[in-house]
């Protein structure tokens, strides 16, 4: 049986920013692959251990609210980290139409 994390995987290079909802902290990853039951995200070596937080997802056209899943080193010291889907929240919404701007050079 072909493991979940890998089925119908497409692969993507794509500069992105996420939020971790809890402390409002911004910090730059890239998108590098997306299915239809989750992402692959690399974030820098020296991002906070994120497991259990709720984030939001700002790649492209793509926003998406998330809790961070797992967080796996990698050879070069970067971390990729897994995601479960949430449901919007008001107060995700809110956030969103008011404090969140991604730069154009993106």
């Amino acid at each position: 049986m072909e493991d979940r994390r890998s089925a119908n995987r497409m692969t993507l290079n794509v500069k992105s920013q996420i939020v971790d909802c809890t402390t409002q902290e911004r910090y730059d990853v890239v998108v590098e692959n997306v299915s239809p039951v989750g992402m692959g995200i690399r974030i820098d070596a020296d991002a906070p251990n994120l497991v259990g937080r709720d984030i939001i997802i700002m790649a492209e056209s793509l926003i998406m609210y998330a809790e961070v899943m797992r967080q796996v080193e990698q050879e070069d010291g970067s971390f990729m980290i897994g995601i479960s889907a949430k449901r919007f929240t008001g107060d995700v919404l809110d956030y969103l139409y008011n404090k969140i701007d991604i730069p154009e050079d993106r």
